[in-house]
């Protein structure tokens, strides 16, 4: 009989199973079957992979002090399985995929599902304020009296406003004439004109690019334009304090931004009990239902967030269509390896934790299926989930054979979940185009991700030899035959215009001109989405899906020769450690204990997964656990080939905490770590760098869960 927590009993009999027409004894009794048919798989696909790294690792040490011999080191992957024989030809056959998805290339949020504000704006993050994002960030300078600080600034103002008419120009240019120059839109003959300043008339250069119009009242209304299957709209209103002073009356550009959300159950959450998982699935609940709502007080005022509601627009010829108004969610659930106290087995065994996260997060979007929702989230009828941290096309077949079991149970038609595949993990990487075989009628997105396939990397290679500075790894020829293979790999398989093919995060929040001045070349690279920290950021990244339309890049792209894999399994290792100095080795390590202290404090002694963490450099990156993994296992690395000690570690570790505790000395709720350094926090970070070499495949779950579960008894 299992053991259910009575948080995430009560919940399930209370609020989830309202209106499915489903006992909680159906649920619990096919949660139990489910458990006995894949447990045991789940298990031995998890013995795989430490047979696969000891196999490895054997491997490196029979030929230490040898040059590295490539060819005979690929064979030997092919004749341990860890290569799997190329197939042949396909292409995946996904059915009932939403447009976002399918043909709609923009950016993509992950945001963690635990915390129900960041939910809402996330999912909320579709449409999104241009002149907000501009007039907040970097992306316009503060030079000539242009700053941002304080009451409106008109001078910043006037930056923005050019920006914003530069945008337009370039994505709906007229027939004659700028922007800059309109001071009037006219309406006649069912066609849009535009009265300049000199009084002539002009159109605009695609007319079929305005696409409708929103009226909000008599001297304030919308003009909708479309471009790259995208849209933003002119936002008109002539009493508004910016359209005041606009000679056309224009206040703001609404742009499409965030065309899909991940939330997650993942990375950036940390969940490692029954109150926790409840947290979890109680927001995913109220997303699928359309009711999450989250209160909370800004600038002293009491605010209350609810999910957006679709946008209704006139046509030309007069008849009205609607847009969505949110985000089209997908859900991460947890990889194969964790288990959570949630739920017990009959053996009193935690139970695999994605298992549970697909039995409840499928039952939960249910209700958006069936109509139980005050908004639709997928038009087509599909679930769509992310599935992080698979090693290899086993490990693929295995979830969609999870999924298939419980669409069973749940009444769903066949194939209704479908998958995303994280290209995270090396076996994945050399395997990616037989793991999408093994999902080739489920699958809907493959991405890379580079700190999660670093760490991965770093220890599968660790008896190979030390690794590179940590920045250096960025600059090896893996990590650009990586990301292109994922490329190849996909339109190759026929993602084109039927999946998602997705880029990683761009890791610095307030670093938004950086982001516009170079995340371009992700859509250039065949991306249809890639990852943006905020909402700021994504109505930010959208200008640049303006600029490059996905499906002509992938077109061409379609026709180079594909990444070599014979660069993506040279490994990043160090050919002379004695190159790197004393101050060198010291200065990385600071820089990684920094990092990763910054992270877990937060983790251990808040239960934050993710947040907006400063380096050493007080810079602000975003961290979750696949930066802790990279920043972990790298130490471990030096650590284990003697670049450095383990009483450097952690006489580095204590320096490293003094400044943390400084940086978040402005918290009321922080807890030191110095000068005793005897915190739950602390250790968790010190084992994290110190045991790296033996956590599996380098993972950081079990140390942080395991430390959490102390802290919070």
């Amino acid at each position: 009989m299992l053991q259910i927590s009575d948080d995430l009993k009560n919940f399930l009999n209370n609020e989830v199973l309202d209106g499915l027409d489903m006992s909680s004894e159906y649920f619990w009794s096919s949660f139990e079957e489910i458990l006995k048919e894949f447990v045991p798989r789940n298990k031995k696909l998890l013995e795989k992979r430490e047979i696969f790294q000891s196999q490895i690792d054997e491997w490196h040490i029979e030929r230490k002090g040898e040059t590295h011999n490539h060819a005979e080191y690929k064979d030997f992957l092919t004749e341990i399985d860890y290569l799997v024989e190329d197939e042949g030809d396909f292409h995946i056959s996904t059915a009932n995929v939403d447009p976002e998805i399918k043909t709609i290339a923009g950016p993509q949020l992950v945001v963690p599902v635990m915390n129900a504000r960041f939910a809402l704006n996330a999912t909320n993050a579709r449409w999104g304020s241009l002149y907000d994002a501009l007039y907040g960030t970097d992306i316009i300078s503060e030079d000539d009296g242009a700053t941002k600080a304080g009451a409106y600034n008109p001078v910043r103002g006037d930056k923005v406003i050019a920006f914003a008419k530069k945008f337009l120009d370039t994505t709906i240019p007229l027939s004659s004439g700028s922007f800059v120059d309109v001071k009037d839109f006219i309406f006649e003959d069912h066609s849009l004109s535009m009265l300049l300043d000199d009084g002539s008339k002009t159109q605009l250069a695609q007319p079929n690019q305005y696409v409708g119009y929103i009226n909000n009242s008599q001297d304030a209304f919308g003009l909708l334009f479309g471009n790259n299957n995208l849209h933003f709209e002119i936002q008109i209103d002539i009493n508004h304090p910016v359209g005041q002073v606009d000679r056309a009356g224009v206040k703001d550009i609404l742009i499409e931004s965030a065309v899909t959300t991940i939330q997650d159950c993942e990375d950036s959450v940390a969940a490692v009990d029954g109150p926790d998982k409840t947290a979890v699935y109680r927001n995913w609940l109220g997303l699928m239902k359309g009711n999450l709502t989250a209160t909370f007080e800004k600038n002293g005022e009491v605010m209350t967030r609810v999910l957006n509601q679709d946008r209704t627009y006139q046509s030309i010829d007069g008849t009205s269509f609607t847009l969505p108004g949110r985000s089209l969610m997908l859900v991460r659930n947890v990889g194969h390896l964790m288990t959570n106290p949630a739920v017990l087995d009959t053996n009193g065994d935690e139970v695999p934790e994605g298992i549970l996260d697909a039995m409840f997060t499928i039952c939960i979007a249910k209700h958006d299926l069936i109509g139980n929702s005050t908004y639709k989230n997928s038009k087509t009828g599909s679930i769509y989930i992310v599935k992080p941290k698979m090693h290899g096309p086993e490990e693929v077949q295995f979830t969609c054979d999870l999924f298939q079991a419980i669409e069973k149970v749940l009444s769903l038609e066949p194939l209704t979940v479908k998958v995303g595949i994280m290209d995270e993990e090396r076996r994945t990487t050399v395997n990616l185009k037989e793991c999408i075989r093994a999902a080739k009628d489920r699958v809907i997105f493959i991405n890379t991700g580079f700190l999660d396939r670093t760490g991965d990397e770093i220890h599968t290679s660790m008896e190979m030899g030390p690794m590179v500075r940590k920045e250096e790894i960025k600059q090896q020829k893996w990590i650009s035959a990586y990301e292109n293979w994922n490329v190849d790999c996909g339109l190759e398989t026929g993602f084109k215009d039927r999946a998602q093919i997705g880029k990683g995060m761009w890791p610095m929040p307030d670093e938004m001109l950086g982001m516009y001045n170079t995340k371009a070349i992700h859509p250039k690279a065949g991306a249809n989405c890639a990852w943006v920290p905020s909402p700021t950021a994504a109505s930010l990244h959208a200008i640049h899906y303006h600029q490059i339309l996905v499906s002509d890049q992938q077109t061409k792209l379609a026709k180079r020769a594909k990444a070599s894999i014979d660069d993506i399994l040279t490994m990043p290792v160090l050919e002379d450690s004695g190159s790197l100095s004393t101050e060198e080795i010291q200065a990385e390590l600071d820089n990684n204990a920094q990092g990763i202290l910054g992270y877990v404090v937060r983790w251990i002694n808040h239960g934050v997964g993710c947040s907006k963490v400063p380096d050493i450099n007080n810079v602000g990156l975003m961290e979750d656990r696949a930066t802790c993994r990279i920043s972990s296992q790298h130490i471990s690395n030096w650590l284990y080939h003697g670049l450095c000690s383990k009483g450097q570690v952690i006489e580095t570790m204590k320096r490293m905490a003094i400044i943390v505790d400084e940086q978040n000395a402005q918290d009321a709720n922080y807890i030191n770590m110095a000068p005793d350094f005897a915190s739950i926090a602390f250790s968790a970070a010190c084992d994290l760098a110190i045991e790296g070499r033996n956590q599996p495949n380098g993972y950081t779950e079990p140390i942080l869960h395991a430390k959490r579960l102390d802290y919070k008894a």
